[in-house]
């Protein structure tokens, strides 16, 4: 069994997010309790845990305390990736970077996003089963009337649109006349990975000089480049996420060149799963996804305690 971990990121209200495996596993209680001192919140609290203002460090919480009970129990991960937000999750499993310093630097990322998404507000939406070329031409002709941009590339039939309301409403009304099957706005609070993330992006890399990383202990694949992150560009490549578009599927294939057969999401939900599925139909790959204390036993009972 060879295991890859994917890590949300993403996931707005999960009523009662983790309490569940707080109460039953000493070590997630831990983490939790430990990210509680760093950011001086009780996050032992419910409500403190799903408030949307927290809801970033509290994802990166949730699965970096199910990363280090699975990590006890289960082999050494090939591999590691997470969708945005998540690869702040991935790096610390990887011992790339601290917990306490990642979930600083988190909790100021969703700041800056915050603030960017104020200044420029913008809107999101999910192109499915579009021509690639019908896509890119929508983009072409709405970008007249406002910016839009491929913002992330999930599947081979799922391109998700981001930019400014007027750009996004015409390429999806674009996109609808020439055949686009399904296309779906995304109640989102920012257009992540699109140029509106600028001032964000700009904040973050003057951020990230005073933080301190390591090289991965095992690969984890960038969103952005598609490739394994290196000491000396994790900086750069982070600072770059917020702006340009994320390439979740060439990063499931990745991790399945490197030999993972198992892929384990972590944190709220079981989107990274189901994206997972598509890219590797008809491969002898297994599924799970860890976000509960059911689930977490699930995939003891089926993988050995």
């Amino acid at each position: 069994m060879k295991i890859a971990y994917l890590f949300s990121g993403q996931g707005s209200q999960f009523a009662q997010m983790g309490q569940d495996l707080y109460q039953s596993e000493p070590v997630y209680k831990q983490t939790v309790d430990e990210a509680s001192d760093v950011l001086d919140l009780n996050f032992k609290d419910a409500k403190v845990f799903d408030d949307p203002k927290n809801v970033q460090t509290a994802i990166v919480t949730m699965s970096t305390g199910l990363f280090r009970l699975l990590n006890k129990e289960l082999p050494v991960s090939v591999g590691a990736c997470g969708l945005s937000l998540g690869e702040y999750s991935a790096l610390i499993s990887a011992v790339a970077i601290d917990f306490a310093p990642a979930l600083k630097l988190v909790n100021d990322r969703s700041h800056y996003m915050a603030e960017a998404g104020q200044e420029h507000p913008g809107k999101m939406a999910a192109v499915l089963k579009a021509n690639p070329q019908v896509w890119g031409d929508a983009i072409q002709a709405a970008s007249k009337v406002g910016t839009v941009v491929p913002a992330n590339f999930n599947t081979d039939e799922q391109v998700v649109i981001g930019g400014f309301k007027q750009g996004v409403d015409a390429a999806s009304k674009y996109l609808k006349s020439h055949g686009a099957k399904i296309v779906i706005p995304l109640k989102v609070a920012v257009a992540s990975h699109t140029p509106l993330m600028q001032s964000a992006s700009d904040q973050l890399s003057k951020r990230l000089q005073s933080v301190t990383f390591k090289q991965p202990e095992f690969p984890v694949i960038s969103n952005t480049t598609s490739q394994e992150f290196e000491l000396n560009d994790i900086k750069q490549i982070l600072t770059e996420q917020l702006i340009k578009p994320t390439h979740f599927e060439n990063c499931v294939r990745k991790l399945f060149a490197l030999g993972a057969d198992t892929f384990i999401e972590l944190g709220p939900g079981k989107t990274l799963t189901k994206l997972a599925m598509k890219n590797l139909k008809g491969k002898k790959v297994n599924f799970y996804h860890v976000d509960s204390s059911e689930s977490l036993n699930k995939l003891r009972e089926e993988l050995g305690d």
